[in-house]
């Protein structure tokens, strides 16, 4: 599934400039039966 991100303001770790990430697609899904139970039994 392909979600779309909103602009949203950010920062260099390296200089502290603040900074505008602009919008974009990213991925995403949702976790299945067997993921969730994997993840569970541990």
């Amino acid at each position: 599934e392909v979600r779309e991100r909103a602009a949203r303001e950010g920062r260099n770790p390296h200089t502290g400039e603040a900074l505008t990430i602009p919008a974009g697609k990213t991925p995403a899904f949702k976790a299945g039966k067997a993921l969730k139970e994997a993840v569970k039994a541990k």
